[in-house]
């Protein structure tokens, strides 16, 4: 729990506060000097609670709590920064809530992490299913990014340039589309395709009695390659690849991957690092752990093994916990997918393959 502490003056018991120069003061001063005793003033202190997670009341999408990092492993939190962009893509109107509650019907949460809370809903005028979320201002992490001349908040940003045209990316890519977004001052609200029906890859695993046969893995972490290789195309960084943001299509016999909550990421530069961690810390690549810097290319393909780990394995994924091998690899699993596991989750990130090469691995193929 964040807290913010304060000391403010007690008032006195059965006696009202006194301001300082009053004549009851003075009074009650001079009272004191005669008895030899020092006016004393009481101190408390005040704290404030800022809460943001909310438990999930639907399989289709948990949103878990999120931790950045810094290179001691504090917590750290970036300054807010001003949108100077307030619009929606398409907004007319000078109310952006009126305009939000005039197209789209809220239901009830799908879930809720340290950045916000996730509805699901409809679009009115076609009974479109949409996923609403709400980010406290507060809760923007990531500072804004300029995109066709206009600064936007990061998710906004990302979601706009993985989103080709608008509704022609719906139902076809495998990140989630944008729909509509809005700033009211306070909150953002970002409205998203919702496929239904679909669960999280968590929870598809757990209804498959904890861990998936090696056809079906294959199939979603081909689908996961594809879309790692998309972003990387993009010059975005998820940053937060896991079971929980993960969405798997269950309406046809061949599940479908799409991939949810952009909170997290960034876009890259050429040649950057990083050294404050963004995402989920028990998935944290090595190099983080041990130096406190980590790149795009092999941090993503870290996380995909960590999630290949935990569809094939009924035990959740640690990084700390595989490091000091208290965490192992099955030896049952057949040789190419276990070759290829290994080669994801290879400590050394100068030795794991760019996703270009997994996606030719033999065991993929």
């Amino acid at each position: 729990m964040n807290r913010v502490c304060d000391t403010v003056p007690r008032k006195h018991q059965g006696e009202p506060c006194e301001e300082v120069g009053s004549a009851r003061g003075r009074q009650r001063r001079d009272r004191d000097d005669e008895e030899g005793k020092p006016e004393k003033r009481k101190r408390r202190r005040v704290f404030e609670s800022n809460k943001h997670d909310l438990a999930s009341n639907s399989d289709v999408s948990r949103i878990s709590r999120k931790r950045i990092l810094s290179p001691d492993g504090r917590k750290v939190r970036e300054k807010k920064k001003r949108v100077v962009e307030k619009k929606t893509p398409d907004a007319s109107g000078d109310n952006p809530r009126v305009e939000f509650e005039a197209k789209y019907s809220e239901l009830d949460p799908l879930g809720a992490g340290g950045c916000g809370t996730v509805f699901a809903g409809f679009r009115k005028e076609d009974n479109v299913p949409v996923a609403i979320k709400h980010i406290p201002h507060e809760n923007l992490l990531c500072k804004p990014v300029c995109l066709n001349g206009k600064m936007l908040p990061t998710e906004v940003a990302i979601m706009m340039k993985l989103t080709a045209k608008k509704n022609d990316s719906v139902g076809k890519s495998a990140p989630v589309a944008l729909l509509d977004w809005y700033d009211l001052g306070h909150e953002l609200i970002v409205v998203m395709e919702r496929p239904v029906p679909a669960v999280d890859l968590s929870t598809y695993i757990k209804r498959k009695k904890g861990c998936l046969r090696e056809s079906k893995a294959k199939t979603i972490m081909k689908q996961l390659v594809d879309a790692a290789i998309g972003l990387e195309q993009n010059r975005v960084f998820h940053r937060d690849i896991k079971p929980e943001n993960i969405l798997i299509e269950t309406g046809q016999s061949v599940p479908r991957v799409r991939l949810i909550d952009f909170g997290l990421s960034c876009l890259v530069k050429l040649g950057s690092f990083y050294t404050v961690f963004y995402g989920t810390e028990k998935y944290a690549p090595p190099e983080y752990c041990s130096s406190s810097v980590y790149r795009a290319g092999p941090s993503t393909v870290w996380q995909l093994g960590t999630v290949l780990y935990e569809m094939l394995h009924k035990k959740g994924f640690k990084t700390k916990r595989f490091l000091s091998k208290k965490l192992q690899i099955s030896s049952e699993l057949r040789k190419n997918l276990k070759d290829f596991l290994q080669l994801c989750l290879e400590e050394d990130p100068k030795l794991r393959p760019t996703l270009t090469e997994l996606k030719l691995h033999p065991w993929l193929n």
